[in-house]
């Protein structure tokens, strides 16, 4: 017997087995009202009636639905409502700027766009067929509550869920396609090597346009766990919520628990969820002295893991193994630092340039409208992530360096080339190259290496807010250094790698 594996499985098994117990704790705090009382039988309703409203403007299947939502509940039930009814959810990064989004939105093909109210008058000129803002809006005049939606012709397992825009080596983002099948492997292995169960209440500190809330909320639905929306990060903030609705487990970037870890310090009273909580961590290791002091300060349980958009995105979990609880505290963390061992499912290898390659049902179908791409990134069978790294004998993967010029700073993805097509725009600029230099907070940060023409006068602050001027904020540089050359190879090539040598001084890999 073969039953296609599809996201409805999640929610289904949430209403069937825990349809009194709380689902979804909204946020409290948003520019809309938030959805009260959601239990996952109410959840299970109000999906029925986003995919009812969607039947009567006669969205069909496989059309897209973009979202460009902060964190909320209507953002988590939309992904289960698009695609549970055949259709396909594109969760916009709603830090981008609007031409960016128009950008992702026309790519995509979006008959239908949803849109946060606090980003409504911004995104004034991103259209699409169907337009509407979450909140009243689509309660009165889209979701079709007590009507039976259409149900999904021919459920399939290979159709494409969700497209996800991530940043590569050119300036526009690519659409990665996952699959019903990418999202159901990924749920059960992201369950499985967090050792998720019904008794854990789930903080969503991570965004959930980032790969679908990198898959927690299915998982989490299908074992009937409370999960708690954080709208906008902030560490004390996190900290209050652990301490009012007994949170055990969150997800983030390093910059995030760098913040609970500076809020922290000013806590009054016991620090809550000592010996309970479970963190992951991913975008980039954070060092290891950050590890070794949530586990010293908070008492929180850390967890490494890596992965990109296009594996849904787990590939590898680092967790203390029972054979190193006895370490000192320092070697404990130093070891956590790493990637970690393939996660259930999935093969590495790395490459003879040392580029780390994975197999697993956990990566992409492919990138949206772009075959070429897609078929770059696959080549021989594998993935090809664009990252340097090595296998230890013990099967661990440490990631030495991206091979592509990507720079994750804060859990972001930035395009170096991106922002030096920005840089380049300037008429005081003559040549800039983009690197990423490490930072405690943020992992890394962005540093522009520049040459100005002749006679021209601008200052580091003059090129930073140009940035920010025709770039998303976390895209611009929070560093610009002058010189009068930018080194090149016979052929005029700048390779990146040397630049950052001088930075990375010290470090065992060139990415923090």
């Amino acid at each position: 017997m073969r039953i296609p594996m599809t996201v409805s499985d999640f929610l289904d098994r949430a209403e069937l087995g825990f349809s009194s117990s709380t689902g979804v704790v909204d946020e409290p705090d948003q520019p809309g009202p938030p959805v009260p009382g959601l239990t996952y039988g109410r959840l299970a309703e109000r999906v029925r009636a986003w995919q009812a409203g969607f039947d009567a403007l006669g969205v069909g299947e496989g059309e897209r639905v973009a979202v460009v939502s902060h964190n909320s509940a209507r953002m988590l039930e939309l992904l289960f409502a698009v695609p549970m009814s055949g259709r396909i959810c594109v969760p916009v990064n709603f830090r981008l700027k609007p031409e960016e989004i128009e950008y992702v939105v026309r790519q995509s093909g979006a008959s239908v766009l949803l849109v946060d109210p606090e980003l409504d008058e911004t995104l004034s000129a991103v259209k699409a067929r169907h337009r509407f803002v979450l909140g009243e809006e689509t309660e009165s005049a889209l979701m079709r509550f007590g009507v039976e939606p259409r149900p999904w012709s021919n459920p399939d397992e290979d159709a494409t869920a969700t497209i996800n825009y991530t940043s590569g080596t050119t300036a526009r983002p690519k659409g990665v396609q996952l699959t019903h099948r990418n999202i159901w492997v990924n749920g059960l292995t992201f369950g499985l090597h967090t050792r998720a169960w019904e008794g854990d209440v789930y903080l969503h500190t991570l965004p959930m346009f980032h790969c679908n809330g990198w898959g927690m909320p299915y998982v989490m639905a299908g074992l009937g766990v409370k999960q708690v929306v954080l709208r906008k990060v902030d560490g004390a903030e996190i900290l209050r919520r652990v301490e009012e609705h007994g949170v055990t487990l969150m997800c983030g970037a390093p910059a995030v628990w760098n913040m609970v870890l500076d809020a922290a310090a000013s806590w009054r009273g016991e620090i809550p969820g000592r010996d309970r909580v479970r963190v992951v961590c991913a975008g980039a290791p954070p060092p290891s002295r950050t590890i070794q002091r949530l586990d010293e300060e908070l008492g929180w349980e850390f967890t490494q893991i890596y992965g990109l958009t296009e594996t849904s995105p787990l590939l590898t979990v680092n967790r203390t193994r029972v054979a190193d609880t006895g370490l000192p505290a320092e070697e404990r963390a130093r070891r956590l630092s790493r990637a970690g061992v393939p996660a259930l499912g999935v093969r590495l290898k790395v490459s003879d340039s040392g580029e780390v390659l994975a197999r697993s049902n956990v990566v992409l179908d492919g990138y949206w409208e772009k075959p070429e791409e897609t078929e770059a990134a696959l080549a021989d069978g594998w993935f090809h992530t664009g990252d340097g790294g090595t296998i230890d004998d013990d099967g661990t993967l440490t990631i030495s360096d991206r091979k592509k010029d990507v720079i994750i700073t804060g859990g972001e993805n930035v395009s170096s080339i991106e922002v030096e097509d920005t840089i380049f725009s300037h008429p005081a600029v003559a040549e800039v190259a983009v690197i990423g230099v490490p930072h405690d907070k943020w992992g890394e940060t962005i540093k522009a290496l520049v040459v100005l023409t002749e006679g021209a006068d601008v200052t580091e602050t003059d090129l930073i807010a140009y940035c920010k001027e025709h770039l998303a904020r976390y895209k611009a540089p929070t560093s610009v250094e002058f010189r009068e050359a930018i080194p090149r190879t016979a052929t005029g090539k700048i390779q990146k790698f040397k630049l950052r040598e001088p930075y990375w001084a010290g470090l065992d890999r060139g990415v923090n």
